[in-house]
This record gives C-alpha cells, structure tokens and sequence, in this order.
C-alpha cells in the first residue's frame, strides 16, 4: 500500500470509529496536489455522498508558498443537518472546533470547463445563503497545527454541517456587514463580519468551482458550500454548546461525542 492509501485509509477507518489517531499516519504531503490527492482516495475509499463542501483559509504566509489562500474539503450527506438538531458530534479524543459561517446553495452549474469566475458570475450559481455552523473536527488531534495540507488531508477538517434560517435579502449583499458573534457557554470568543473573509463567502464559491475543475469534480445544483469561518476557529468540547448571532438570525447547539455506532451507521 502507498503512502496516499495508508494515510486516507487510516483516517477514513478512525472516523468510523470516532477514535483519536497518533502521529500523521504517513509521510505528510508536501504539495497542494498530494494533499487533494490523499482526500480524493478518502472520499473513494469512504464511499459516503458528498453534498457540500467547507472552504477554509490559508494564512499568511502560507498561502503565498502554496499559491492559495483557501483550502476545501468534502461534506457528507449524513453528516448535513437543518437547525432542529440541538447537538453536533466531534471526535473526543482528536480534535474538535466550531465555526460560525454562511453556508452557501449551489442552484446553477457553471459552465463545463468554465474556471476564474468573477463574483458576479459566482453569485449567478447561487440561490441560496443561510446562516450555519460547521463543525471542524478530525481524529489527528494535530491536524490544524501541522498547516493547511495536513488538514486538507483528513477533509478539510470538516465533521458535520448545521444549516440555519435563510438570510433575507442575500441576494444584495448586506449581510456581509452584518455583525457576527460566536459564543461558547455564553462566553464571547469571537466576533466579526464576513467582509474580514478574504472576497467573502461568494468568492469562496468562485474558489471552489477552480479547486473541484483541477481535480475534475462537478459541481451540481443542490451543492452546500461552508464558506469560511467568520469569527474563527473556536474549540470545543463534548458537553460545551456553542451559539452564534448574525444580525437578527441565530444558530445554536450543543457538542456531543461521537461513538463509532453513529458513524458507522451513518
């Protein structure tokens, strides 16, 4: 087995098993295409639906080596929920983050082969834009500590998607200065607005029609798009419950441990 096997299947085999894992299970990836090209072996071996798929941020001055500033990753079927689920799983004993984010609904192809959108041809994909929560969690504890190609690795991180109410008016753009703020147990720890996130959530949408062309991946009507954390990355643990305003809309749950059970019954 090569190391771009041995690695996706390590970790699609601890994600069923919701167990921690340690160290890397491999030779980490030194390049953006090793580290899609292990995530695209995860996505084969694991055999689940894709319906969505997180974008994240690369930092400086990361992303100016690599020649990206963000990174994506597979949101499964199973694991996309609407806001009447009070609680979120994360993997206890790896690690386990949440994110306030706008999730975005792909409702119009792009054209075959069309790459390098503007945003106004982005935003002519979309309709849809609700408020939400990501869940970032992974069994290798070390997965956002050890840079973006570790995590684009093990799916971007991502575990789980809460879709909330629908943003009113998205269509004109507002709601990027809408002011956003996280709260874990009802202490603050993040607060912002999407225009801090790069060309913000449609321009993720933009990113993510190049990423999937390079590794020749549709992207078909119906498609989530988590796109980007607007306050940051915030960790959290089983039992903690994490809360996010964005103007007038909230989203909230609680954070629960996942059990092997629910994942291989996923």
């Amino acid at each position: 087995m090569g190391n771009r096997d041995r690695i996706a299947q390590a970790f699609v085999t601890a994600r069923r098993q919701a167990a921690g894992l340690s160290p890397y299970p491999g030779d980490a990836p030194t390049t953006l295409a090793d580290a899609y090209a292990i995530q695209d072996r995860a996505i084969a071996i694991d055999g689940r639906t894709v319906a969505g798929w997180k974008v994240g941020r690369i930092n400086a001055p990361l992303d100016g080596v690599l020649g990206a500033n963000r990174l994506a990753g597979p949101i499964f079927s199973d694991q996309i929920v609407g806001s009447d689920v009070q609680d979120m799983a994360v993997i206890a004993d790896g690690f386990a983050a949440a994110e306030a984010e706008y999730c975005v609904r792909i409702g119009r192809a792009p054209e075959p082969g069309r790459t390098g959108l503007s945003l106004d041809e982005a935003l002519a994909l979309v309709d849809a834009v609700h408020v939400g929560v990501e869940i970032a969690s992974s069994p290798y504890a070390g997965i956002n500590a050890d840079g973006p190609l570790v995590t684009i690795s093990d799916y971007g991180n991502n575990f789980g998607l809460l879709i909330g109410d629908e943003v009113p008016g998205w269509r004109e753009l507002g709601f990027l200065d809408w002011p956003v703020e996280s709260r874990i147990d009802e202490a603050v720890v993040g607060s912002a607005t999407a225009r801090t996130m790069l060309d913000g959530p449609i321009g993720a949408v933009a990113f993510l029609v190049d990423c999937l062309a390079e590794r020749g991946v549709a992207v078909t009507p119906g498609t989530w798009v988590s796109s980007g954390a607007v306050t940051g990355v915030h960790q959290i643990g089983p039992g903690q419950r994490f809360e996010a305003d964005f103007g007038v809309l909230h989203v909230a749950c609680g954070i629960v441990a996942a059990s092997g059970a629910q994942v291989d019954a996923a």
